[in-house]
């Protein structure tokens, strides 16, 4: 399987990038061909031009090379932090600029002549790998978790990926470097489970 794993952590040597290269080996080590794209360390530009939004627009050469690895994947990985409840920045311009229409996905009709989505990649499941400093019970309690629902029903849903899981890895302050092996452990079985080895 071609697996992608695309990281947004400005810091080099965070703990996402701990997490990002570990499924990367993971996944490696069983035979899948992987793809780890460190979206902070390309310098990704995350604005969107306003040529872009023009109907048949072609997409500048970077960005092609990562709307093409999207579309080639079987698989996807995606970590980041959790910053006001959202993906950094750099992360919601490559979803706008890269989950492109016509091919991420595109509009058309139901049986009833209803507007719908439908999705057009062909990668069958996504793990989305998170961080945050809040206590997993206060976050929910204060804030609900917006993550969840932007990434498995606004994103992959959207584009048509099915099965969507994702972990939460939380507080990162302050943890320990033991919790923080258990927690490199966990994301490792959770890819593996989700794209188990072809053989």
């Amino acid at each position: 399987m071609n697996i992608l794993i695309v990281l947004a952590h400005p810091r080099l040597g965070s703990f996402n990038h701990g997490i990002a290269q570990r499924i990367a080996s993971e996944l490696a080590a069983v035979g899948h061909t992987v793809t780890l794209r460190d979206l902070c360390a390309e310098r990704f530009d995350p604005n969107f031009t306003e040529d872009e939004l023009l109907r048949g627009n072609v997409a500048p050469p970077l960005i092609r090379e990562h709307a093409d690895a999207v579309l080639a994947a079987d698989g996807i990985v995606v970590v980041h932090p959790n910053w006001w409840g959202q993906p950094p920045a750099i992360l919601k311009g490559w979803l706008d600029r890269v989950l492109r229409p016509g091919e991420a996905y595109r509009f058309g009709t139901n049986d009833r002549g209803e507007g719908v989505v439908i999705g057009q990649l062909k990668a069958r499941a996504a793990l989305v790998v998170t961080t945050s400093n809040t206590p997993r019970e206060a976050e929910l309690e204060r804030y609900g978790d917006p993550l969840d629902n932007l990434w498995k029903r606004c994103v992959w849903g959207f584009c048509g990926i099915d099965k969507v899981e994702r972990i939460n890895f939380e507080p990162v302050i302050g943890s320990s470097d033991e919790c923080r092996s258990a927690w490199l452990t966990q994301c490792a079985r959770q890819a593996l489970a989700l794209f188990p080895s072809a053989e």
